[in-house]
């Protein structure tokens, strides 16, 4: 176990905040996937006359809201563990809820912790 103080916060196990990481990583990537898939189907929804049965996406926005929440999930331990304050890990999860937001996010997010993993 490696402990390293920053202006963040305590990594108290290296070797959870890597796990944490990755699976944020994963998290973050599908989000943002299903996020874009969300957005076709709001569109043929609303902006065409696919209404209902008719729109081949209809049964997307429930499995999505389910991995948000796993993704809700993931960033809420990956914060715990490299020691994010409340409103950094808040910014975070809301990034999963914009397209493309949840891409760049990840790649910020990745880059931080990696780096502090790697001073510690």
């Amino acid at each position: 176990m490696t402990q390293t103080s920053e202006k963040q916060g305590v990594i108290r196990d290296e070797t959870a905040a890597r796990k944490a990481l990755t699976f944020f990583k994963v998290m973050a990537f599908i989000v943002g996937i299903g996020l874009l898939v969300l957005v076709v189907e709001m569109v043929l929804e609303y902006g065409t006359s696919m209404k209902g049965e008719q729109n081949p996406l209809h049964w997307w926005p429930q499995p999505h809201g389910f991995i948000y929440m796993v993704y809700l999930v993931a960033t809420a331990n990956l914060g715990f563990k490299v020691g994010w304050s409340l409103p950094k890990m808040v910014g975070v999860m809301l990034a999963g809820c914009v397209p493309f937001l949840s891409f760049w996010v990840e790649r910020k997010v990745a880059a931080e912790v990696e780096g502090r993993l790697t001073r510690s």
